[in-house]
């Protein structure tokens, strides 16, 4: 079984959130499942992974985008170094670019990647059994390999489009359809959503198989999905909820390189603490308090928004005893601040940006991570702490409620359930008595090590999805 996935975003390469963490490991580990050949196609970015690997070229050709005509390259990584074969398209102007968002003419990008990426197949009469779409990126492959002409061959292959975060869902107006291939007039409805293109809610209609990244994000789709909910609820019939899983060869406490002391289960107590120590003393925390972390984008979904209030008000509160440290950016509110409270608190650290290093090492020496997300689909930050040895603490919301279950019901995780400053403090209360009551803190830091949330059993259910 051959499987093209294809993502804006892929681990090593580019990445901006847990898109590309899954696209960087799913295809790993279904190639370790004997008669399945996965690979990854993405644009070409002008990143480091790119200067320090070989590429093919394995095509050259052109596009017509509008009355644009595009030169489409596509160059293979030639050593497989990330377990997958590698493709990297390239579009002088368009797909050449240092990051995968944030600019202008995004529309214009990914149609000419999705386009660019279709031509290729069609040219070489690469015919895959299953096109694997991820996010409103690629949503409009599974309509264009049946409704443009130009792709006749693909006419007929396999689509999965899985979302991976809804609120996303590249909305356009109908004047983009004059840069799209050439397509049947009148299946125009298939892309269609309240009177504009929506690349998500075509993904959903024309895909043969739909998934969610956790079966608790799909349920909520039914009832909040941006405008989306009666049609999620009309093509229930080809959904499915997969619960996304983690690296296990990359999220290894033993072996991770980025720590600065490695460990395992017998030595995660005192490793954890030296790891914490040796953090602390770097950002000017206290390493005989408790440590809460935060890792993510600044953005409201992620209730960021709530995290200067739950600073101040949770040191004040506590009268300093406790730590927290956040790494992130996305909002320069939020951003300022929380450099505002940097300065005037002794017990809380911030490093804006990303860092995927720091998160290693976060994650090390973390006592608590702080999940607040007013939107979760399925969530990765909480899997990374748990191999770790941190717990979470987290919005019972989509994926979380998925993967972490609250100490009070013999889980290991403490959840609440609205979001809003005050619930996230009384969250960190209890989570300040656990952590006194040494035994229990252990317990816990234990029972999380042997969660198993490796790709191994994800990979296999999206394989069975595909032989079905």
């Amino acid at each position: 079984m051959v499987v093209y996935h294809l993502s804006t975003e892929c681990y090593p390469i580019a990445k901006v959130g847990g898109l590309a963490d899954v696209v960087g490991a799913l295809p790993k580990y279904q190639n370790k499942i004997k008669g399945v050949d996965a690979k990854v196609v993405m644009p070409w970015y002008s990143k480091p992974f790119v200067y320090d690997h070989e590429f093919d070229i394995v095509f050259d050709g052109f596009i017509h985008q509008g009355s644009n005509m595009l030169q489409v390259q596509v160059f293979k990584e030639k050593t497989d170094v990330l377990g997958f074969e590698l493709y990297m398209v390239k579009i002088p102007g368009l797909l050449d670019r240092e990051n995968p968002y944030g600019y202008q003419d995004e529309s214009f990008q990914f149609l000419a990647f999705q386009h660019g990426v279709l031509h290729w197949l069609s040219a070489m009469k690469i015919r895959p059994d299953v096109l694997h779409c991820h996010d409103y990126h690629t949503g409009l492959v599974p309509f264009m390999i049946e409704h443009c002409g130009e792709f006749e061959f693909l006419k007929g292959v396999k689509t999965i489009g899985t979302i991976h975060n809804g609120e996303y869902q590249g909305m356009m107006s109908w004047e983009m359809a004059n840069y799209l291939p050439s397509f049947d007039q009148y299946k125009w409805g298939l892309m269609d959503w309240n009177g504009y293109i929506n690349p998500l809610a075509s993904m959903i209609k024309c895909s043969t198989a739909f998934t969610t990244v956790s079966q608790g994000y799909l349920e909520e789709l039914f009832v909040s999905f941006r405008g989306l909910e009666s049609l999620v609820r009309d093509e229930f019939g080809k959904a499915y909820g997969i619960i996304n899983g983690i690296d296990t060869e990359v999220w290894n406490p033993e072996t991770d390189p980025m720590l600065d002391f490695n460990y395992g289960i017998k030595e995660v107590i005192a490793k954890k603490k030296k790891n914490k120590e040796k953090l602390c003393k770097e950002y000017g925390l206290k390493p005989e308090l408790p440590l809460f972390a935060f890792i993510g984008r600044f953005a409201t979904e992620k209730g960021a928004d709530f995290l200067p209030d739950v600073v101040w008000k949770s040191i004040k509160q506590s009268y300093g005893a406790l730590n927290i440290m956040i790494l992130g950016s996305g909002n320069s509110y939020i951003e300022n601040k929380l450099k505002e409270y940097d300065y005037t608190y002794s017990n809380f650290a911030l490093d804006v940006g990303y860092k995927e290093y720091l998160s290693h090492k976060i994650y090390a020496s973390a006592d608590f991570l702080l999940m607040p997300s007013r939107v979760e689909p399925c969530g990765l930050n909480q899997m990374y702490s748990m191999r770790y040895g941190t717990v979470p603490i987290v919005r019972y919301t989509g994926g979380l409620r998925d993967t972490v279950e609250d100490i009070s019901t013999g889980g290991a995780g403490i959840n609440f359930t609205y979001p809003g400053v005050d619930d996230i403090i009384h969250a960190m209360n209890r989570a300040l008595l656990v952590y006194n009551q040494k035994d229990e803190m252990k317990n816990l830091i234990y029972a999380n090590m042997n969660f198993d949330f490796a790709w191994e059993k994800s990979a296999e259910k999206y394989i069975a999805l595909y032989n079905n």
